[in-house]
């Protein structure tokens, strides 16, 4: 029981950093100042193209945790 209240700690911090509402600057500065030029003659691409990258960002951890829970899951099948 104690190892499921630690994983679902874990879990709920994981996704409470990943889907935080705090806004992020992720963007180099040569996209940045595309991106600060294009809004200010009135486009939108600055916002597309930062949540772009924030959900390229995203992806990998992602991955790489979902394999790592699959391998955690049948490990502990094995060992029972």
């Amino acid at each position: 029981m104690k190892k499921i209240s630690k994983l679902l700690f874990t879990l709920s911090l994981v996704f409470t950093l990943s889907f935080s509402t705090v806004e992020v600057q992720a963007q180099c500065p040569m996209c940045k100042m595309s991106a600060e030029q294009n809004l200010k003659d009135g486009g939108s691409a600055g916002r597309g193209l930062n949540a772009g990258i924030l959900y390229m960002l995203v992806m990998p951890y992602l991955l790489v945790g979902g394999i790592g829970y699959m391998w955690w899951r049948n490990r502990k099948e094995e060992e029972v």
